[in-house]
């Protein structure tokens, strides 16, 4: 009886081609019965544990109409207009003539126009336009219905409307009532690699699954006008932008892919109070509301990568380059050695390409300087900071999108992505290529990439 019940539990995982086999076993003797029964759950133990492999099909970068564009002249203008405080005006425009921004970074038409107009209408406005362009174009170019979507993701830090951005998704491609949507808010620039994160947990249990991730952070209510300076930062740094990004953990998408997820690294500094509070939303003494952005930010954001690094150095670097680096670190502890310092791996054997969060000129350069990258390892980052600005969590993917533009992006390539937050938070996601990339020409740097990178003005990065 045992017997029977088991081998009728073991046939309802089994398909019925195979049942006929099953049934010729268990006329044999109880012995053979009892070995079939145990080798079969095994079998299904096995398959259950398979390494689940998670993709990246497809992404899309929204690229905002050239009469969007923020000049420093029209910045200059607009802030007269609206009676900001001189210094508050000479203060930003000196940050901005240093920021290595082109007169190209767009900002919503709420804030470029004169006067400037903070209405919930037009930041839901906004919202839309970004993450409807972004994944209309995602669902053309992969040829897949909304109606295919298992997993729905969005992300914004500060704009956390009421239905939320994702039900604002799941209302305009009319999604399916049982797709699993999530909204991701206060998560600051790295909340594009938490959705990944999380996107690739719920694909390893959910196989089979298509999942959707949407990247943006309206601006138009997040326009500061006190004059705070470190509050002032936030109108100075971040642009109008968004992307989408399809993955799936279906297995018949291998051959369609563009990447396989690697490795993903998510570290946290929120313990430590310097990190909790170098990025804060907070009212000024004139009670006007602010993200106030703190001086010691980039200290910050290297004391997190350096801790990321340490998780995801013996999961990414060859052994080689492991073995130095513990080595150096050995002799340095044990004072071996003296004036050598601890060995720095090197990361183009690693990484093939580098994705930067664009959080801005002086970001970039000191994480390319720490790291001991080439100049060439940033510039898909510069370039993205300087065609549209820091566009927040969606930057890592115009930086993806800049490197196959460009037609670099072979098969077999390592591409890293690193994202920095508030909270204080670092996050990293490792990507391999599994095809050679052919640039595509209806991508974000559609009509702009052959004269990238320009010749900038020295002093623009001083």
């Amino acid at each position: 009886m045992a017997l029977h019940v088991l081998s009728s539990s073991v046939q309802m995982f089994i398909p019925p081609a195979a049942n006929t086999v099953i049934e010729l076993f268990l006329s044999s003797s109880p012995h053979l019965t009892m070995a079939l029964a145990f080798a079969l759950l095994a079998l299904l133990y096995l398959v259950h544990r398979r390494k689940v492999d998670i993709y990246l099909m497809d992404y899309s970068c929204y690229r905002p109409p050239s009469s969007y564009r923020l000049s420093l002249s029209m910045f200059r203008e607009s802030m007269v207009y609206d009676k900001m405080d001189p210094d508050s005006i000479a203060f930003q425009c000196k940050i901005l003539e240093k920021s290595g921004y082109s007169e190209q970074t767009c900002i919503s038409p709420s804030l470029a126009c004169i006067p400037k107009t903070k209405a919930l209408s037009s930041a839901l406005e906004e919202a839309e336009t970004t993450m409807f362009t972004a994944i209309a174009g995602l669902l053309q170019e992969s040829n897949i219905e909304p109606k295919a979507i298992d997993i729905l993701i969005t992300n914004s830090s500060v704009f956390c409307p009421t239905p939320s951005l994702s039900a604002m998704v799941v209302n305009e491609f009319r999604m399916r009532n049982n797709v699993m949507s999530f909204n991701l808010s206060g998560m600051g620039c790295s909340a594009g690699l938490v959705s990944v994160s999380l996107a690739n947990d719920l694909l390893r249990v959910h196989r089979n699954s298509l999942a959707l991730i949407v990247s943006i952070e309206p601006l138009s209510l997040n326009w500061y006008n006190g004059k705070v300076p470190s509050m002032l930062l936030t109108n100075c740094l971040f642009r109008m932008g968004g992307a989408a990004v399809l993955m799936s953990s279906r297995v018949q998408d291998k051959h369609r892919a563009k990447y396989r997820l690697k490795h993903v690294v998510r570290t946290t500094k929120a313990q430590n109070d310097q990190s909790h509070g170098c990025i804060y939303m907070d009212v000024d003494p004139e009670n006007e509301v602010g993200v106030s952005i703190s001086k010691k930010v980039i200290d910050v954001a290297g004391d997190a990568l350096k801790t990321n690094m340490a998780s995801l150095g013996p999961l990414a670097f060859p052994y080689r380059e492991q073995f130095m680096y513990l080595f150096s670190l050995i002799c340095n502890k044990l004072r071996i050695t003296r004036g050598t310092g601890i060995y720095t791996p090197n990361f183009n054997k690693a990484f093939e390409h580098f994705c930067i969060h664009a959080g801005g000129r002086a970001v970039i350069e000191a994480v390319r300087r720490n790291l001991r990258l080439r100049q060439q390892d940033v510039e898909a980052s510069s370039m993205t900071l300087y065609r549209f600005g820091n566009t927040s969590s969606s930057s890592i993917w115009y930086e993806l999108c800049y490197i196959e533009a460009k037609g670099r992006m072979k098969g077999g390539d390592r591409v890293w992505q690193i994202a920095f937050g508030s909270g204080f938070k670092c996050n990293s996601a490792v990507w391999q290529c599994l095809r050679d990339v052919k640039p595509n020409t209806a991508t974000a740097w559609k009509d702009s990439i052959h004269s990238y990178p320009p010749q900038v003005p020295h002093s623009t990065f001083d």
